[in-house]
């Protein structure tokens, strides 16, 4: 079995406080691998060190077998990362940002220009992209983030919380794009929600974290069946509760 991402007992630890407390998890090539639990649980932190943003305090990850403190540099070449915060220049269109951040991962002007497309196509936005992204929606704008992130054909896209604050619309356009995209181009995603119904039904597995530790793992039907639960949020409650 291949395997995309591997995290063996990491461990981070920022003064007093251990975000992550022996975290191991992995993720096959090709699949959607959803980390979720409730804020603080250590999800956004453990992304950064998938990302090579963070130093692990202790532990190994491995990207399609690279290291990530030991070859920063070659995992940055084929991952693209989607942070929950992350803005556009406000005085930039869509169009413009798009085109500014295709000229970091181009290697010609026919590249940028058939990235350019794709990230069009992908955030739905039509002619508003346009328009300068100071005036777009929060969900404008993490359509235009997605876009961006997935325009790269990255083999690993890492996305925190990509429909955080969105409303019904927006989070379904968001869900459907990373069900095609993985399906079209054969990308794997990792991404974290706190959001454990809609994870539900976009992931092909998924992992519980609280406190920094990995509670129970697996596919959403076979988690549910095994605790005898109608969604992810009461399999989350019973493995907690007995915890």
């Amino acid at each position: 079995m291949s395997l995309a991402v591997e995290v063996n007992n990491l461990v981070k630890v920022f003064g007093n406080i251990r975000a992550l407390d022996g975290l191991s998890f992995s993720v096959r090539v090709g699949e959607i691998f959803g980390l979720i639990g409730p804020n603080g649980a250590g999800k956004t932190t453990t992304l950064r060190i998938i990302s090579t943003l963070l130093l692990p305090t202790s532990g190994t990850v491995k990207v399609f077998g690279l290291d990530v403190v030991k070859n920063p540099d070659e995992v940055r070449k084929i991952i693209s990362y989607l942070p929950e915060e992350a803005g556009a220049y406000r005085y930039l269109s869509g169009l413009e940002y798009l085109e500014f951040m295709a000229k970091f991962y181009a290697k010609s002007p026919d590249e940028a220009t058939t990235m350019i497309k794709e990230a069009a196509e992908i955030s739905g936005l039509g002619e508003r992209l346009k328009d300068k992204t100071k005036g777009y929606s929060k969900g404008m704008k993490r359509r235009l983030l997605v876009a961006r992130a997935l325009m790269i054909k990255p083999k690993l896209a890492i996305l925190d919380e990509p429909t955080s604050g969105l409303d019904v619309i927006h989070a379904y356009h968001i869900r459907e794009i990373i069900k095609k995209y993985v399906r079209d181009h054969g990308i794997t995603v990792l991404l974290s929600s706190h959001n454990m119904l809609e994870v539900e039904h976009l992931c092909d597995r998924v992992a519980l974290i609280n406190k920094g530790r990995i509670v129970v793992e697996g596919k959403p039907s076979d988690l549910k069946e095994k605790f005898d639960c109608s969604n992810l949020e009461e399999v989350f409650a019973k493995v907690v509760k007995i915890a």
